[in-house]
């Protein structure tokens, strides 16, 4: 067809599969295992039917106040926008226009290549080292911006944050993005590097130690400048982004503290808990800092355990890609879906 000609072909993202049956156990999209906050709960019932008949604040100020206040910055400090997939997107769109090649890790988020697509953004790939960390000298050569998640995924590794320091230093010219998607499970976030860097863009979400997947709120830190232009592209594009339960929400579960302690603290220590009996069964996996485990058995490929745990109605993440077509991504779920699992894999492993 003639038309064809002039339509933009992308290759799309390919999410983990979203299987939905009673008793399967759920362990290949990194989401929490637990609800929300109480409040959040609460919230949602008592919600007035205003929330959804008006327009919402196109400003998301409950939302963008309620995280200022928590993370100790301005609210022209902060942007918000419906996941942090549409943050970063919203960011790779304002920040990377120079021509030049954006760079990321070659094992990473496999969004980011996706993105630059769509973006028509020119990128390079730099190649993680043989124990999976990031090498900052490789991010020292001439670039067009910079992204990269730490905790990295799907690896799990923290970098420090003298690492991402010497990346962001060595890049003043140019935009750094850190997609701090799973910092709350282990590690510091690089907020702390805001007051010396005006090139530093700090991405969170809560869809996974918020566990609020399903409302879709991401959001982003950096200097009032940046976030200044991030608003400019938004406004452009559609001012009304993030519908106003989902601000509501989102400001509701920011304020309950304790329970996204206590969350955060169950999925550690059963993540642990978890490394210690995969060992003990022949895996080897980075010491993750995440909400997942990245897992390599030592005689049985990755493909053939994928397979047998999803006839088990036990679903995990295996790519078919370089480099890590040996290993599968396991979310940390309840104690009980970690038995549930580690049950089938001692029978499995050890037939």
């Amino acid at each position: 067809m003639k038309w064809e000609e002039n339509v933009r072909k992308v290759v799309p993202y390919v999410a983990g599969e979203q299987p939905n049956r009673p008793g399967m156990i759920k362990l290949n999209t990194n989401e929490c295992p637990y609800p929300p906050a109480p409040g959040v709960g609460r919230l949602a019932r008592e919600m007035d039917y205003d929330a959804l008949r008006l327009y919402p604040d196109m400003d998301s100020r409950p939302l963008v106040e309620a995280l200022a206040a928590y993370y100790h910055v301005e609210p022209a400090q902060v942007f918000v926008g419906v996941g942090s997939d549409d943050v970063l997107s919203m960011a790779f769109m304002t920040f990377f226009n120079s021509g030049k090649p954006v760079l990321f890790p070659d094992v990473t988020y496999s969004f980011y290549d996706v993105w630059a697509g769509l973006h028509q953004i020119p990128y390079r790939t730099c190649p993680l080292g043989e124990d999976w960390h990031i090498r900052p000298a490789d991010y020292c050569q001439p670039n067009g911006g910079i992204v990269f998640p730490n905790p990295n995924a799907p690896t799990g590794l923290l970098e420090s944050l003298d690492v991402v320091e010497e990346i962001v230093a060595s890049n003043r010219d140019v935009v750094v993005i850190v997609d701090e998607a799973y910092i709350d499970f282990g590690g510091e976030s690089a907020l702390a590097l805001l007051d010396q860097y005006d090139n530093l863009l700090v991405v969170g979400t809560f869809s996974k130690s918020r566990a609020m997947a399903g409302l879709r709120i991401g959001f982003c830190i950096g200097s009032e400048k940046l976030i200044g232009y991030l608003n400019n592209v938004k406004f452009a594009f559609n001012s009304y982004t993030m519908n106003l339960p989902a601000q509501l929400l989102g400001a509701e579960a920011v304020r309950e503290e304790g329970y996204f302690r206590e969350t955060v603290g169950k999925i550690i220590a059963t993540r642990e808990r978890t490394k210690g009996k995969m060992k003990e069964l022949g895996f080897s996996f980075p010491d993750s800092k995440a909400n997942f485990i990245f897992a390599t058995h030592a005689s049985i490929p990755a493909g053939q355990i994928y397979t047998a745990l999803r006839e088990a109605d036990i679903y995990v993440r295996h790519w078919d890609k370089p480099r890590i077509s040996e290993y599968l991504r396991i979310t940390i779920g309840t104690d009980q879906q970690m038995d549930r699992l580690l049950g089938f894999l001692e029978t499995y492993v050890r037939a």
